[in-house]
């Protein structure tokens, strides 16, 4: 696995979107205190950057804001191959899966909700995606986030394993 390394904002042209706004209440002494929670997707579909995070407030407007700024310190270079991604990947987090397929020009992006979210804010156009177990857009998102970590060149899987890129392309 890469090493996280700190992407600089300040060339990226970045789009926010907001996955899910739950209501969620904290029962006190005094009765419940109601606030809000906002799941954010921020990315550069050009560079192919993407980040996540959650954000909490009294207001929506301000949950979101609130999410979008911690979305933008988590962001992550998404290896992509042409309008596709390199190969097939199945991304893991709690109850959640989330399988990225490479797609052929013109296919489209096989998404739904969550995972549409990330596939879109990253710039991938051709892929299919299956989301397989829990639904929940947390667990969804952290899944889709943890194929997109995984996935590789092979010039990079070439260095890895000390062979030529045309041998690791051609599969033998």
């Amino acid at each position: 696995m890469a090493s996280r390394q700190s992407i600089d904002q300040s060339e990226l042209q970045l789009t926010d979107q907001v996955v899910s706004i739950n209501r969620v209440t904290k029962v006190v002494k005094g009765g419940k205190n109601l606030s809000f929670t906002a799941l954010v997707v921020v990315g550069d579909a050009e560079r192919h950057v993407v980040g996540f995070a959650k954000g909490k407030a009294k207001e929506v407007p301000s949950a979101i804001r609130k999410a979008v700024e911690k979305a933008k310190k988590n962001l992550i270079q998404v290896h992509v191959l042409g309008p596709t991604i390199p190969h097939e990947v199945l991304g893991v987090f709690g109850a959640g899966r989330v399988l990225l397929k490479p797609a052929r020009e013109g296919k489209g992006m096989i998404a739904g909700g969550a995972v549409r979210a990330v596939v879109e804010a990253a710039g991938i156009q051709n892929v299919l995606t299956k989301s397989i177990g829990s639904k929940n857009p947390h667990n969804v998102i952290k899944a889709t986030f943890d194929g997109l970590r995984q996935l590789r060149h092979y010039e990079e899987v070439a260095q890895l394993r000390g062979k030529d890129a045309q041998e690791i392309r051609s599969g033998a």
